[in-house]
């Protein structure tokens, strides 16, 4: 699978089913840049287990206010719609990897 763009308007469809990943980022934002490498990974080596989702919360600050999103990189873990975990800040991809597998 690859990496989706979400936005305010499709973001409910993004999340309502099964283990998705959410980044919220934006592209001035430094750990942003340093992430993005690592879902990438994340996202070759868990396949369809887990969908990888990213939000501009330039873009799309309805959504990011929603979810509290105070800084960035925030990932939220969604399963089957409801947030079940939250990450702030850049992570290594073990570290990742390791709370996705708590969800599936």
């Amino acid at each position: 699978m690859a990496i989706t763009n979400a936005t305010d308007q499709t973001f409910n469809t993004e999340t309502q089913s099964g283990v998705v990943l959410v980044d919220f980022w934006a592209p001035w934002c430094g750990p942003c840049k340093m992430i993005a490498p690592v879902l990438e990974e994340l996202d070759a080596e868990m396949g369809d287990k887990v969908k990888i989702v990213k939000l501009d919360v330039d873009d799309n600050q309805e959504t990011a206010a929603k979810y509290g999103v105070m800084s960035i990189p925030t990932l939220l873990v969604f399963k089957d719609g409801e947030v079940v975990d939250k990450v702030i800040g850049f992570q290594p991809k073990e570290a990742l990897a390791g709370r996705l597998q708590n969800h599936l």
